[in-house]
């Protein structure tokens, strides 16, 4: 089974990469917010847990999500594999991920890490704005924010994976297609 983290800063291309890989491998998206909201929506145990603690204003414990992941996992037992978006933030989920995952026999094949510079995240980030009218997207302090957290807080985690010899670094400027084939040069080896 193919199991993959993609990882990268905000702006860096992780959605629109991730859609074309789901489609060339036949990958299962597992986006922790649209799994969190699907729990809510079918009113399962742990959706109900993680509404509770939501409408108190309090974060998701990693238990919870991990639970949920778990639960997507399972009825997803066919798949050819998983794509990880938005999932491991911390070092501490990336080592449950890794425990949840060796409970079922599985492991993560590698992590692609979309490598882009601040001034073209800056970039991309404000055009999205202009396009898709996300007001995080549209202010050059938020961003600027938003990427000192990606990079003091998540930033971390490609260490984890790359002590395990997982970690692949992928130059995230160029064409989508380039981009996408060198991805695909790397996800081939696995």
């Amino acid at each position: 089974m193919l199991n993959l983290v993609l990882f990268g800063p905000p702006g860096a291309g992780k959605g629109t990469q991730s859609q074309k890989l789901i489609k060339k491998y036949q990958l299962v998206h597992l986006s922790t917010g649209d799994i969190l909201r699907g729990e809510i929506a079918q009113g399962t145990t742990l959706g109900v847990e993680a509404k509770k603690l939501m409408d108190d204003g309090k974060l998701v414990p990693d238990e919870v999500v991990i639970g949920m992941i778990s639960n997507k996992l399972d009825s997803n037992s066919d798949a050819q594999g998983f794509i990880f978006d938005g999932f491991p933030r911390t070092v501490a989920q990336a080592e449950a991920l890794d425990k949840l995952l060796a409970s079922k026999d599985e492991k993560i094949s590698g992590m692609i890490a979309l490598q882009v510079d601040e001034e073209e995240l800056e970039k991309r980030l404000l055009l999205r704005g202009q396009e898709s009218g996300r007001s995080d997207d549209a202010n050059p302090e938020i961003i600027r924010k938003r990427i000192v957290e990606y990079q003091s807080k998540t930033a971390p985690v490609a260490n984890y994976y790359q002590e395990q010899g997982k970690l692949q670094n992928i130059h995230g400027i160029g064409t989508i297609e380039e981009i996408f084939d060198n991805i695909c040069k790397v996800v081939d080896t696995y």
